[in-house]
């Protein structure tokens, strides 16, 4: 039924279609063995691959001076950031297709807080759930607040979004409802969304984790994006744990026939 439910979720209606969700791999992102921890290198990477891929120009046209966003002033920096406004209010554009949005793995954030609470299993009446509740997604949107910061940087106007702000639950950790109006609106405003896995509300077992990739398959039923890319630390798909000496990267993949993803990731973010 739960399933049923989230499926019945009218398709959107856009004037702006969605060209590509990328999915950013928490243990390519951040350094998994340490707890919240971000890849520095390989966030600047990830991002700086992203406003490549969505610049309008090429050549001589491409835009010599990056717009940065990110307009706040850090612990440790000497002074406030310059902000040149004369030359952002007159540019005309961005030059950058921002029909993208990007869903993030937790990797070394979350995990911790989640396992060590019992966040998945649900059971909020206990206190440890629920502080864990709260810590998990403490963690995981601090994570997300610096994917955004690392995008913005790279002059991409992005906004960040939880799946627990924007009222989605699931029903015995299947997906049960979500709510794609506050996601279609301010992509339609000309933002990047930056989602990301996140501890939700349960109709059954009070709470669970509802994971990124689980987001992922939903956003690409709704909105039919022409692409879907995931960003991690390995070529690609493999035919075994890609730790594994015999693993043999695959060329192609027939999905004809794969079963839909309708669960909460069990625990995964």
């Amino acid at each position: 039924m739960a399933k049923e439910v989230a499926q019945e979720q009218p398709r959107p209606t856009a004037p702006r279609t969605v060209r590509c969700i990328v999915k950013l791999g928490g243990a390519a992102i951040t350094n998994k063995g340490e707890l919240e921890s971000i890849n520095e290198e390989n966030l600047r990477l990830a991002c700086a691959q992203l406003r490549h891929a969505m610049s309008e120009a090429n050549g001589d046209g491409a835009m010599e001076k990056v717009l940065r966003m990110d307009w706040s002033r850090k612990p440790g920096d000497p002074s406030d950031p310059a902000v040149d406004t004369e030359w952002i209010a007159g540019m005309t554009g961005l030059g950058l297709d921002t029909n993208f949005i990007v869903v993030h793995g937790a990797g070394s954030f979350g995990h911790f807080q989640a396992s060590r609470s019992g966040v998945h299993k649900g059971g909020l009446h206990s206190t440890l759930v629920k502080a864990g509740f709260v810590a998990t997604r403490i963690s995981v949107t601090s994570l997300n607040q610096e994917i955004v910061r690392a995008l913005a940087r790279e002059g991409i106007p992005s906004v960040g979004m939880s799946s627990f702000a924007c009222g989605w639950s699931t029903h015995q950790r299947k997906l049960a409802s979500t709510n794609a109006s506050q996601i279609i609106q301010p992509f339609h405003a000309g933002f990047v969304l930056v989602l990301h896995g996140d501890a939700v509300l349960d109709e059954l077992l009070d709470c669970t984790i509802l994971s990124g990739d689980v987001i992922i398959t939903n956003l690409a039923q709704l909105l039919s994006p022409k692409y879907v890319v995931f960003w991690y630390y390995v070529h690609g798909v493999y035919d075994r744990p890609p730790t594994d000496s015999n693993a043999v990267l695959l060329r192609g993949i027939d999905a004809v026939g794969f079963p839909h993803c309708a669960g909460s990731g069990e625990g995964y973010l």
